[in-house]
């Protein structure tokens, strides 16, 4: 049960970051104008994204403008692209797996430790996608955190970070953790599957001279009923049958003392 709530938590954990990373791709706050200095009027924001450039007027007017040439645009903002574009591929992906390799889930069924294997290769790629979406969040903010410290560039040419930042370190984290879970759970149920691989029988243990069945540790002592019957002499101590429901090599019906084995003693119900 702790892994299957551990998978349920990776996968939704997991799902909730590939929401905020395809958000945080599309969406153009990424870095956002700086009103500091002399540039202290509000009426005009720009904001920069990976895919377009936006306006916003005091008036309500909004306006964006996309990137018309991607060979011209920088090689870091064309790196970001391809991680970001990367780490939803994957994210999908992950998504995919963790549903065929979940144990809330009918798919794979009775196939033994593949399924927690699919489990933990989608785990794996919900970390992978949160690593590669990491990078461009992480690039970005150092960039526009050393661009807004130059002295030498103008007031009017500074950024701030903008929402989008944010909301892509929250989601490459949130993906990663929910990848970690999985892993971590895929490991719980195999270490639980070899438990109980190499414990004794169900729902008895196993004796030493039988495998795959069950023992039942009591024994009883049976007299035969035939050799108490009325004009036979009663059994000495020496013919008393003894029968052990134990299923080792010992556990037959015997006589103790007598030369030649008798026939077997009866159980309970009067059956052989």
């Amino acid at each position: 049960m702790a892994s299957a709530a551990l998978e349920l938590m990776g996968f939704f954990l997991g799902l909730l970051g590939l929401l905020g990373t395809l958000v945080a791709t599309v969406l153009p706050y990424w870095q956002i104008s700086a009103h500091i200095g002399s540039n202290i009027v509000t009426a005009v924001a720009n904001m920069r994204g990976l895919w377009m450039e936006c306006v916003y007027q005091s008036t309500g007017a909004f306006q964006c403008e996309t990137y018309n040439s991607m060979l011209a645009l920088p090689s870091d903002l064309q790196a970001s692209r391809a991680l970001m574009v990367i780490s939803i591929v994957l994210s999908i992906l992950a998504i995919a797996l963790a549903s065929l390799g979940m144990q809330c889930t009918l798919c794979l069924e009775g196939s033994g430790a593949v399924k927690s294997r699919v489990a933990g290769a989608g785990g794996g790629l919900f970390l992978t996608a949160g690593f590669l979406a990491l990078i461009p969040v992480s690039w970005t903010t150092h960039e526009v955190v050393q661009t807004f410290y130059r002295p030498n560039i103008p007031s009017s040419m500074k950024f701030e970070l903008g929402e989008c930042l944010y909301v892509g370190l929250a989601s490459a984290l949130i993906s990663m953790l929910g990848g970690g879970m999985l892993c971590v759970s895929c490991c719980e149920e195999q270490e639980g599957g070899r438990g109980r691989r190499h414990a004794g029988g169900y729902p008895y243990p196993v004796g030493g001279g039988m495998s795959g069945t069950g023992v039942r540790t009591t024994s009883q002592l049976y007299r035969n009923p035939t050799l108490q019957a009325g004009g036979l002499n009663p059994p000495s101590r020496g013919q008393t049958l003894v029968r052990s429901t134990s299923d080792s090599s010992h556990s037959s019906a015997h006589v103790q003392g007598a030369k030649k084995p008798t026939a077997a003693g009866y159980d309970i119900t009067g059956y052989v």
